[in-house]
């Protein structure tokens, strides 16, 4: 156990550097959310990033020798972000809400394992993807049932 405290073990900086990244790919989705007035927003999602890589990050010296220990990690994290996730789901009368908010959730989850994994471009690509859909297909949606517009314009549940 102290070796794994020694100092020559402490280095920050690529850390640092890959969590920053989580947080800011998170961001624009978190945004997003915040604007659509939804339970989760601004500060969720950078910090579903951030954590995701981080228990990568912090697991990696210990699953280095073994590609079972990181996939039961991070089957870990998705089993966690679906659990997030299931809490923002509302059945309201004859509607379910939050869906699209449980689900960027769980891709928030992904991009944070990806960026600490290393996997930049599947992170970078995850992002995108989710804010675009996020953005530009919730004017496609059509508005609630009981009359109730989306207040933001454009996000869904």
């Amino acid at each position: 156990m102290s070796e794994l405290l020694s100092p020559d073990r402490f280095d920050i900086v690529p850390h640092a550097f890959a969590l920053l990244v989580a947080y800011l790919l998170a961001l624009p989705i978190g945004w997003n959310r915040e604007k659509a007035e939804r339970s989760a927003g601004l500060r969720t999602f950078p910090l579903v990033a951030v954590a995701c890589c981080g228990f990568v990050q912090a697991a990696e010296s210990l699953a280095t020798d073994s590609p079972e220990a990181m996939a039961r990690i991070i089957e870990g994290l998705i089993t966690g972000m679906g659990f997030i996730g299931g809490g923002a789901i509302l059945h309201r009368k004859d509607s379910v809400k939050g869906t699209a908010t449980a689900a960027s959730l769980w891709v928030t989850g992904a991009i944070g394992v990806a960026v600490g994994l290393g996997a930049l471009d599947i992170a970078i690509m995850l992002a995108i993807v989710t804010f675009a859909t996020l953005w530009f297909l919730s004017p496609l949606k059509p508005s609630d049932r009981d009359g109730e517009d989306d207040r933001a314009g454009h996000a869904e549940g």
